[in-house]
């Protein structure tokens, strides 16, 4: 065997060591991010039970949001409600919901990125956490 056939066939071998390492890596990873996917769901799952309340008018009106951001109730109190004032009542409305609606958006981050911390790398500049 000639010199260069030596190299060649060391150059081969190291390449498919590589490959097999690679390949490896590749189903390591793809075993996580089924893990991932699993956690995910199961977490998803479970946010229909989160919740969340907004209030505006000095808490004369009240919102409660779950986690699948599906309104479950309103509250207001008697005084607001005034066929002459609708526009100040949905007014209130509004804003409890979007409050509401902000700190629900919160809980559903921390619990998905509880859920999958240490399966998803942290790459920097993506943020998963707002993938959910």
């Amino acid at each position: 065997m000639q010199e260069g056939d030596l190299e060649e066939n060391r150059l081969k071998n190291y390449l498919c060591k590589k490959n097999t390492q690679a390949m490896f890596d590749l189903m390591s990873m793809m075993g996580k991010v089924k893990e991932a996917q699993a956690k995910i769901k199961e977490t998803q799952a479970k946010l229909v039970h989160l919740r969340a309340i907004g209030e505006s008018g000095a808490g004369m009106v009240k919102v409660e949001v779950n986690g699948h951001r599906q309104v479950m109730k309103i509250e207001m109190d008697d005084a607001l409600i005034n066929p002459n004032d609708k526009e100040m009542l949905s007014d209130l409305i509004v804003a409890a919901t979007n409050k509401a609606m902000e700190e629900i958006e919160g809980k559903i981050k921390n619990e998905m990125k509880a859920a999958t911390e240490g399966m998803i790398p942290n790459i920097p500049g993506m943020d998963f956490g707002n993938m959910f």
